[in-house]
């Protein structure tokens, strides 16, 4: 009789990559969907769903995203101050102009697990407004996606 073994990653056996993405006309939902799956480290076949064993994100240009339909004006961001009658919101746009790496930070945030798993998950993830980042001495390589056109 042969016993086979389940493979599980653990802090030992997993190897992390540094992965650079350029949101330029990118669409949030589907780019933040890739995103949290390279987090989460679904695209590896050692995938194991109660361990962290997905590389890091570095993105680029998420000031120039897009969203689909009317959502710019549509789409409300919510935040409270901790005060009583401080509930505050900021339209899709007005967000951008202000912080526009909130955007794809709580896009990818709502994709992740609910927990202290999802809250590791999530430190992996680094977003920049602009060109340049600081993680060149991790050498991010390249990844592409291909934009749907409509």
């Amino acid at each position: 009789m042969i016993k086979q073994k389940t493979f599980q990653v653990n802090a030992n056996t997993r190897e992390r990559k540094w992965h650079h993405v350029d949101a330029s006309g990118q669409t949030v939902g589907r780019l933040a969907t890739r995103i949290a799956d390279i987090l989460r480290g679904k695209n590896k076949s050692t995938f194991t769903p109660h361990v962290d064993s997905g590389d890091f994100v570095v993105v680029t240009n998420c000031e120039k995203v897009v969203f689909t339909g009317k959502k710019w004006e549509d789409k409300e961001y919510f935040w409270h101050t901790n005060h009583v009658g401080g509930i505050k919101k900021r339209t899709a746009r007005q967000q951008r102009d202000r912080h526009p790496e909130l955007i794809l930070m709580e896009a990818v945030k709502g994709m992740l697990p609910k927990n202290t798993l999802g809250r590791m998950q999530l430190t992996k993830f680094k977003v920049f407004a602009g060109e340049k980042h600081h993680h060149e001495a991790q050498r991010p390589e390249s990844l592409t996606f291909e934009k749907r056109e409509r």
